[in-house]
C-alpha cells in the first residue's frame, strides 16, 4: 500500500470509479433508497469483488460502500453501525490499497435529489448532529482516511469542517461542483477554503459533476492538493431515477485536471473499471 501523503507530493494518485455503477453492472439491484448499501448488507462478497475489480484496473485508493448509509431511521442504528464497520473491512480485504471511508451528504440519505441542492432546511448545528455519529464510527473503523464527498452547499461544508476538526483524523473533502447550492458568486471557492483550513484534511476538490466543470473548480483550490472524480457527463434525474445524456471518456480530460492541480484523480457515477484503467494509462 502506498503512503498517500508522500505519494501525493510526488505524483497523482488514482482513485476508483462508480461503485454503485459497477455493482449494478455485476447484476446487483441498487434501485432502493439504500443504493450500494443494500448490497453491502445483503451480499458483501459482491462489494468486496467490486473493490477488487477497481484495484485490478489501477485504483490505488478505494472508497467504501457507506455513502448512502446513516443513522436516519431506515434501518436500526445497531445495524447501521455494523454495516459502516463492514464497509471498511470489505474494502480492506479486497486489496492492499488505501481505504477511504465514504461520508455522503444528508441529501444522499434522503434520496430525494437534495444532494444536488443542499436545500435541507437545517442549521449548521443540526447538520453537525446529523453527521456526527457516522463520522465517529467510520473514524474508528480502521480506514486510512475519511472521504467526505458530494457535499452540495457551503453550509454543509462548514458543519463537516467543524466535525472533522474535532475528530482530528485524515480526510479529504469533495464538493458537488454542479450543485445549485453554490450558485452564489464565490460560494464554491469559499467552501473549498473552509474545507482546506481543517488541519488534517489532505486534499479538497470536486466530484459528481460534469468533467468540463473540473478545471475551473480546481482553480479555486489554494495551498493543498486538489482532487477530481467527476461523473462521465451524464445527469441524474432524481424524479425518474434515471441518467440522461451521453457519456464522455474521462481519461481524455485527465491532463487538464492534472494541469489544474489534481493529485487525486478518478471517476464518480457511471465510471467503470475501464475508465479507471484508461485514467491510469493517461497518467503513465
Amino acid at each position: 500500500m502506498i503512503d498517500l501523503a508522500d505519494t501525493l507530493a510526488r505524483r497523482p494518485v488514482i482513485l476508483d470509479g462508480g461503485l454503485g455503477t459497477l455493482l449494478e453492472a455485476r447484476g446487483n439491484d441498487v434501485t432502493s433508497e439504500l443504493w450500494s448499501a443494500r448490497v453491502l448488507r445483503d451480499d458483501p462478497d459482491e462489494v468486496r469483488a467490486a473493490h477488487a475489480e477497481f484495484v485490478e484496473a489501477g485504483a490505488e485508493v478505494v472508497i467504501t460502500a457507506s455513502y448512502q448509509l446513516g443513522f436516519d431511521g431506515r434501518i436500526p442504528d445497531a445495524d447501521v453501525e455494523a454495516l459502516l464497520v463492514r464497509s471498511v473491512s470489505l474494502a480492506r480485504e479486497a486489496a492492499d490499497v488505501v481505504v477511504a471511508a465514504s461520508i455522503g451528504p444528508i441529501g444522499a440519505l434522503r434520496a430525494d435529489g437534495s444532494e444536488y441542492t443542499g436545500d435541507y432546511g437545517l442549521t449548521v448545528a443540526q447538520l453537525r448532529d446529523a453527521h456526527r455519529r457516522r463520522l465517529e464510527v467510520l473514524a474508528g473503523a480502521g480506514a486510512d482516511l475519511l472521504a467526505v464527498e458530494t457535499i452540495p452547499s457551503a453550509l454543509e461544508v462548514e458543519a463537516l469542517a467543524l466535525e472533522l476538526a474535532d475528530l482530528g483524523v485524515p480526510a479529504f473533502v469533495s464538493l458537488s461542483a454542479d450543485s445549485t447550492g453554490y450558485a452564489a458568486p464565490g460560494s464554491r471557492a469559499a467552501a473549498l477554503c473552509v474545507a482546506a483550513s481543517v488541519p488534517r484534511v489532505i486534499a479538497v476538490g470536486v466530484n459528481c459533476c460534469a468533467p468540463s466543470t473540473v478545471p475551473s473548480a480546481l482553480a479555486e483550490v489554494r495551498g493543498i492538493p486538489a482532487l477530481a472524480y467527476p461523473n462521465t457527463g451524464e445527469r441524474w434525474d432524481a424524479v425518474t431515477r434515471t441518467w440522461l445524456g451521453a457519456p464522455a471518456p474521462l481519461a481524455d480530460a485527465v491532463p487538464a485536471w492534472v494541469a489544474a492541480g489534481a493529485r487525486l484523480v478518478g471517476g464518480c457515477c457511471r465510471s467503470t473499471p475501464d475508465d479507471i484503467a484508461a485514467i491510469a494509462a493517461a497518467l503513465r
